[in-house]
């Protein structure tokens, strides 16, 4: 079979089961293990510093942890001898500033007063964490829906449903990946999430826009036969479009450093399901509402 005529109606159910399990799955974790929030919408404090001296990530561990401070991570930032480091310490108790001024104290105890920098000194309360949370998902749906909008006019209203069920399932999974290995979900994620919906949703408008083309053109010919036309045809240019974007990302997440792992983990995932939504869930629903309407009409 060559690549100009694949069968994709024919593993439509094989996909969607597939998509099915992972969608009920995450779900099934997130209400058991749920996700690793980030001190964005945990509450805490972020500390980025640099010293002038030499300083290894498990010498600066230590000293935090003889003085007793909370820590829930700490992460070397930029390339090797830079001496710069970012603390995150949750705190959902007690006055997050004197936790702040605590580090400060200890790293002037332990190195000088002169021997080390803040550059950045974020502190973010528990009831400042969670109005946070809840407007991140909120910018999420408000993204979803405003596509759908724009979808139903720049289409025909049969073919909202798809992309949006499409856009959901890809977040629902990218969420279960994040849930699976516990990576830190932060805000930084949510804006991943949100480049993820918009490059997703590209793709689709440009198959949707091939399908258009062929419906006009051939109208006595079937839905699932226009939909695998419409992917064929298509196809090269999703693959060279969705091998450059994940090359970027994949460069990017093994030699960016720790600072944009997580974003760029999340586009990777993210690339690789717009373009399985787009043919395994976007086409098929868009189908079966076509038929659901007709039937109904």
């Amino acid at each position: 079979m060559s690549m100009k005529n694949i069968d994709y109606v024919g593993k439509f159910k094989v996909a969607g089961l597939v998509s099915l399990a992972l969608v009920v799955a995450t779900v099934v974790m997130f209400f058991t293990k749920g996700l690793n929030y980030g001190v964005d919408f945990r509450g805490g404090v972020e500390i980025q510093v640099k010293f002038k001296q030499a300083i290894t990530l498990g010498d600066l561990r230590a000293v935090l942890a003889d003085n007793k401070v909370a820590m829930s991570q700490l992460q070397s930032m930029g390339e090797d001898g830079q001496n710069e480091f970012l603390l995150k310490l949750e705190s959902d108790k007690g006055d997050l500033n004197a936790i702040s001024a605590q580090v400060s104290s200890v790293f002037t105890q332990k190195y000088g007063a002169d021997s080390f920098e803040i550059l950045k000194n974020d502190i973010v309360g528990p009831k400042a964490g969670a109005q946070l949370r809840i407007s991140a998902f909120k910018a999420l749906a408000w993204a979803i829906l405003a596509i759908m909008v724009y979808l139903a006019l720049r289409f025909d209203y049969k073919f909202a449903p798809g992309a949006i069920a499409a856009l959901i399932h890809d977040v629902i999974i990218i969420l279960g990946c994040f849930i699976l290995t516990q990576k830190e979900f932060s805000l930084q994620i949510v804006a991943a999430l949100l480049a993820i919906i918009g490059y997703s949703v590209n793709d689709t408008v440009v198959i949707y826009d091939r399908v258009r083309e062929i419906e006009s053109s051939n109208p006595g010919i079937g839905s699932f036969e226009i939909m695998n036309r419409a992917l064929n045809e298509t196809m090269s240019r999703t693959i060279i479009t969705s091998m450059t974007v994940l090359f970027v990302s994949l460069v990017m997440l093994f030699m960016g450093g720790s600072v944009i792992h997580d974003f760029f983990f999340a586009m990777s995932i993210g690339t690789v399901l717009g373009v399985y939504s787009t043919i395994f869930v976007a086409i098929p629903l868009t189908v079966f509402t076509e038929r659901f309407n007709k039937k109904n009409a």
